[in-house]
Formats: structure tokens, C-alpha cells, sequence
């Protein structure tokens, strides 16, 4: 089950909590998450003490993005091992909680064979508990560390690709500390020159149907003291054709093999003008991401979201009307396409940015050169 606290103050200036952290209270260990379905408006947390509370959360976008998936399903994992709940059970049901987001099925996997490990070797589930939960701890560490290296990386890539600093980067979703156990992936690098005072704009796609870009990348940015500026998802050709974008920067849920990339909904489209403006598009996100066992784009699942989220809008304290909860601004019984993602082909890819290296051009010997030495590295 799952209880919400809402966080209150008279001036309602962002905190700094984090978007996920294990706690253990007398009563029993939780997961707690920051509710990002709540922001920009309140920040609450939202208390996890099952997988099947997690679950939902990550259904419904209370937690999300590539990183952050896959750092909740090793706690998910974890936390069913310790209150002695069917592990293996609950790591099925994790995993396919978002079909096209590999890394949840990664950090489900680390914690799952981490506790099949010590309870093959002790026979004793408190201690097969323990290395589940401690496994999630060295993926969150990890991914915070893969966050400052892809910052360092991509801002690199930035300065050779563009020489002179003054960049206007287009970004599309939400890539920052939300999705991360850092401080994100490509909203990182945007960040990062921020910080090297070369972000001269960042223009943020609000990202319909969700409005991940408004309420989130927008709610980091500003948190972060950034230039940025948002735009409707479909003002970005306008921006393109005025000369106002330097570079395209997105995240990614799933690459596969052959360089093609999974992102929200709408990635798609950014690459196309990209490709004709002669603007570089660039894809940040952790080696993990990269699926060798998707051969191509064509083999990427692609999660349809509900047709509510397209035919309704969610406004705070707005009288429920509609079906899933917002205000409906479609006829009653309207069907939509809601696809949560889109494929990229990489051909329209300039970079592929990971903490192990960038790859340009894209190709399948590229990538798989990259994760063959990411493996060695790790291995060592």
C-alpha cells in the first residue's frame, strides 16, 4: 500500500528532496518517492511499502524516466525480499511494468541475482534481503556517478561540435535529477554548461500529452537558476527555421543494437528538422540503456498510454469530469493515438552520449564496440 504526505510551506519554494531514497522505519522498510505527477504545484511524497504500490507509481508516472526505472526496480526487488513477499513474483511483475523502458528490466535483474545469489550460498532470506538491497544501493551510486561523467562527456561533444560557447539547446521530456540518481543525462549537460557559463538558452518542449518539459524540466531549469524559455511541442520548426537552435539534446528508454532510439513521444519529429536545419542531435543516456538484444527500431515495444491522457487535461483542484480524473477537451467518446514513445533511426542520430564514451556516427560496430569495452571495464 501507499500513503501520500504533501510537503507545505508558506512560500513554496522548490526543496531539494529526492526523487527516490530507502528508509526504515520501525515499522518496516519503504520506498519513498517523490511524486512527479504533483509537480510543479506541491511536492508529496509518495510511501511505497509493496512492489504492487511501486508498481502503480510507475505506471502512472509518479516515478519515472530511463535511470530512475531502473534504480526503483532494484529497490522494488529489495523491498519485497525484505518483508518477505514472492521475490521472484514480484521482480515479474516490476519488470513489465513499462515495457519499453530497459532499465527498469536491468535494475530488477541486478537485484533479483544478487539475492538468488546469497540464498543459494546461506540458505538465509534475511541475508539474501540484505544483497538485494545492497545491489540496489550500488546502482543508485552508480547511476549518480554515470550522471556526472555523461555531463562531462556531452559538454565535451558540445565545445568540439560548437566552438565558442553561447549555446541554444533544445531539449524535449524531462532528463534531469527527476530521472536520476544524479543529476540526470541530457538536461545534465545542458547543466553543465550552464554552470561553465556557456548555455546561452534552454528552450524546453512542454511535451504533450503529459506536459513532462512544463512541469518538470521546466521546475529543474528554474530551480537551477538557467536561462530557458518553453515552447509548445509543435513551435520547435519555427525555432529551427528562425536559426535559434545550436543543438538538440534528449534522453532515451530504450537503444537498440543498431543505434536506433526509443524516447518520449515526439523525439522523432526534433531529429527530422534537426537532420534538414543541419543542427546536431544528440542522445544522452547511460550504457545500460543500450540493448543489445533489440536488434533494430522495429523490435522496440512501444507502450500505448490510455486515450484519456490525449483527451483530457489534469488541472489542480478543477472538479473531476472525465473518465481518468481531468477535464475533457475532446468530444465524449473521442478515440486517441497515445503512443508513450517513438523511434529515432540512426541516421539521424549525430551522437550517442554514454559515461563509457560517445559513439559518432552511430552504427551497430560502434555500440557494440562500446558496451564490449564498458563490460571490460566493469569486469576489471
Amino acid at each position: 500500500m501507499a500513503d501520500q504526505h504533501a510537503q507545505t510551506g508558506e512560500d513554496h519554494r522548490p526543496t531539494e528532496l529526492p526523487a527516490i531514497r530507502w528508509e526504515e522505519p520501525p515499522e518496516g522498510p519503504v520506498l519513498v518517492l517523490l511524486d512527479q505527477t504533483r509537480l510543479p504545484a506541491e511536492e508529496v511524497e509518495l510511501v511505497c511499502t509493496d512492489a504492487s504500490a511501486l508498481v502503480e507509481a510507475i505506471r502512472t508516472l509518479a516515478v519515472r524516466g530511463a535511470p530512475l526505472l531502473g534504480i526503483a526496480g532494484a529497490y522494488g526487488v529489495a523491498l519485497a525480499a525484505a518483508r518477505g513477499y514472492d521475490v521472484d513474483e514480484a521482480a515479474a511483475v516490476l519488470a513489465g511494468a513499462r515495457p519499453t523502458a530497459v532499465n527498469l528490466g536491468v535494475g530488477v535483474s541486478r537485484a533479483r541475482s544478487a539475492h538468488r545469489a546469497e540464498f543459494a550460498k546461506s540458505g538465509d532470506s534475511v541475508l539474501a534481503a540484505r544483497a538485494a538491497l545492497d545491489a540496489a544501493k550500488r546502482l543508485h551510486q552508480e547511476d549518480a556517478d554515470a550522471s556526472a561523467r555523461m555531463a562531462e562527456r556531452g559538454l565535451a561533444l558540445l565545445d568540439e561540435l560548437l566552438p565558442g560557447g553561447g549555446h541554444r539547446i533544445l531539449t524535449h521530456c524531462n532528463t534531469g535529477a527527476l530521472v536520476s540518481g544524479g543529476e540526470g543525462t541530457a538536461f545534465a549537460v545542458a547543466l553543465a554548461a550552464h554552470r561553465a557559463g556557456q548555455l546561452r538558452r534552454l528552450w524546453v518542449d512542454e511535451t504533450r500529452p503529459l506536459l513532462q518539459g512544463a512541469r518538470l524540466t521546466a521546475y529543474e531549469a528554474a530551480r537551477n537558476g538557467m536561462a530557458y524559455t518553453l515552447l509548445t511541442d509543435n513551435a520547435a520548426g519555427s525555432l529551427f527555421a528562425a536559426g535559434e537552435v545550436d543543438a538538440v539534446l534528449i534522453g532515451a528508454d530504450r537503444i537498440a543494437a543498431d543505434g536506433s532510439v526509443a524516447n518520449k513521444v515526439g523525439s522523432y519529429p526534433l531529429a527530422v528538422l534537426a537532420r534538414y536545419h543541419h543542427v546536431p542531435f544528440i542522445v544522452v543516456a547511460p550504457i545500460t540503456t543500450v540493448d543489445p538484444d533489440t536488434p533494430d527500431g522495429a523490435s522496440i515495444e512501444v507502450e500505448q498510454r490510455p486515450g484519456y491522457e490525449v483527451t483530457e487535461v489534469i488541472a489542480p483542484q478543477a472538479p473531476v469530469m472525465g473518465a481518468g480524473g481531468g477535464i475533457p477537451v475532446a468530444p465524449l467518446g473521442t478515440q486517441a493515438y497515445n503512443p508513450a514513445f517513438d523511434v529515432t533511426p540512426p541516421e539521424l542520430v549525430t551522437a550517442i552520449v554514454t559515461e563509457e564514451g560517445a559513439v559518432s556516427p552511430v552504427t551497430a560496430e560502434a555500440l557494440a564496440e562500446l558496451c564490449a569495452r564498458s563490460r571490460q571495464v566493469t569486469i576489471s
